[in-house]
Formats: C-alpha cells, structure tokens, sequence
C-alpha cells in the first residue's frame, strides 16, 4: 500500500525575524490531504522523518521545528512561551498559504496546535491527537511534579536540568516501552545534540515553567473541541510516563466520535508502531479531507 518512498524537500521560512526550518513531502497529486504535524519535546520535526517516508508520496506532510528546537533559528533575546511559539507556527502557516489542513499533536504540538484551532477553526479538517495532552487526567503524578515548578521553586532549576541530560532524553524514548530494541538510538542522540546547543537548555527551561499557561487553557480547548467536532484520530501509547491512558479516554467525552487506538508502547509511539499507525492516519485522511 505505501510502497513509494516519498521526495522530501528541506527548507527555511523567515517569520517574525524567526528561520523556520521545514520538512515537506512532494506528494504525487497537487490536490493531496494536507497534513501539518507539530513535533513534540524535546524533539523535532526529524521525529517524523519515517512517517514522511511512508505517507509523504500520498499526501502532503509538512513538518517545522519550533524556536529553540531542531534547525529553527532564532534572534537574540526570543522570548520563550507557549504564545510565541504559536505565534511562530500561525505566521509559518499562514506564509505557506495553509488555509486547510489535517493537525497532527503530539505532546507540546498539542498547547501549541490547539491555540492555533481557537484562532483559526476555519483552517482545521481534521486531528490526529498522538499523545498530546489537553485534559488535567492525562497529567501524570511524574508530569504534575515537573509543570508544578517555578523559576522560584528551590531545586526547580536543577530538576529541569536533570531532565535535559542524555540519560534523560534516551529515557523519555524508552520508559514505558515493552521492546526497546525497537527504538533506533538515532532520535534520541540527535535530540539531545540540538539540546546541547547553546541557549537550547534555557530555553527548554523556559518553556516547561510556562507549560502552566497550557494547564489554564485546557477548559477552553475543550469547550472548542464540543463546538466545532472536529474528526479526530486518537493514537496513543498506553504506558507514556507523562501522559498516560485516561488522557486519551478524556478527548471523548468532548469528541464522543473520535476514533481512539492504544498501543502497548511510551510516549513516542511512532518510533515502535509506525507500522500500525500510519494506516491509520491514511486511512483517517482519506475521510476527513472529504
């Protein structure tokens, strides 16, 4: 079924004096389902590199890296938020000209896409919601713990360091996972080669003690969600050590004809069920584009 292997192009947009690097696929149809995915922490858009891959000849996936993230480049002096960071990907959108796409979430995709659907629900044909969290039941007691610290949390600085390491990376990849071995070394070494940049573990820190901002906003985004009823796909790995299962279950409450798919894995779910749930997504865009 996805015998190709899609041409990909790599590019950069300047927005807001901000150099967005992109990953875009070169779909055969010009009309093909547009697909935007939004990377997670502390990761990039290279996290979807095999998704393209397999998808990309079919449809047109486009993959940026945020500021502080993968090869984005930044100014002197970026503010690091939340808001910023949708800010960013509102203007990368709208220099595309993107008027409609299909969003795929996963983790700090998540705050960042959903600010963009409240501004902008026009754009929105669709979610794929991959352990992206927007419910107070998909917080962990480990997640709690972290996106409860302050700048003026003692010790809350060193936690976050902690977090940043290679051994924190690689365990972000790993926990949760029941075959490890499925998890090729190269995402989580070239992670932490961009977290060893310089400025890159400030502004990481940055962003965690801002993640409450996304925490105030999570009654909204619901309320948004049983407004407009998007389609959504849910894939979710089942043992994600920051946001677990009822996380998932919650988008239904809101989205009661979402489809939801667990899968016996961690966080990045792609990384050890690409095959089971690209699919899925195809299948899910084939319909929801219509």
């Amino acid at each position: 079924m996805f015998s190709a292997v899609a041409r990909t192009v790599h590019r950069h947009l300047e927005v807001d004096g901000v150099r967005v690097f992109y990953r875009e696929s070169l779909p055969d149809r010009a009309d093909a389902p547009v697909l935007l995915l939004l990377h997670g922490f502390p990761s990039g858009s290279h996290q979807f590199r095999r998704l393209i891959d397999v998808l990309g000849s079919r449809y047109r996936l486009i993959a940026p890296d945020y500021p502080g993230f993968g090869h984005t480049q930044v100014p002197d002096g970026f503010t690091y938020s939340f808001d910023r960071l949708a800010d960013i990907t509102e203007g990368f959108i709208k220099l595309l000209d993107l008027d409609r796409f299909v969003m795929y979430v996963f983790d700090f995709g998540a705050p960042i896409g959903f600010r963009i659907a409240e501004r902008h629900p026009e754009w929105i044909a669709g979610l794929v919601v991959q352990n992206g969290n927007a419910y107070e039941e998909g917080l962990s007691e480990a997640a709690r713990g972290i996106l409860s610290l302050t700048p003026q949390t003692p010790g809350g600085q060193d936690a976050i360091q902690g977090m940043l390491t290679l051994d924190g990376t690689r365990s972000q990849y790993e926990t949760g996972v029941t075959s490890p071995d499925l998890i090729a070394p190269e995402g989580w070494t070239l992670d932490q080669s961009f977290l060893d940049l310089p400025g890159r573990k400030e502004a990481q820190q940055a962003l965690i003690f801002d993640y409450h901002s996304n925490i105030e906003h999570y009654d909204a985004w619901q309320a948004w969600l049983r407004r407009h009823t998007p389609p959504t796909l849910i894939t979710w790995g089942s043992h994600d050590p920051f946001f677990p299962e009822p996380g998932a279950h919650a988008y239904l409450r809101d989205l009661p004809d979402a489809e939801l798919h667990l899968f016996d894995t961690g966080h990045f779910a792609l990384e050890t069920h690409l095959p089971e749930i690209a699919p899925l997504i195809a299948d899910f865009l084939d319909r929801a584009w219509k």
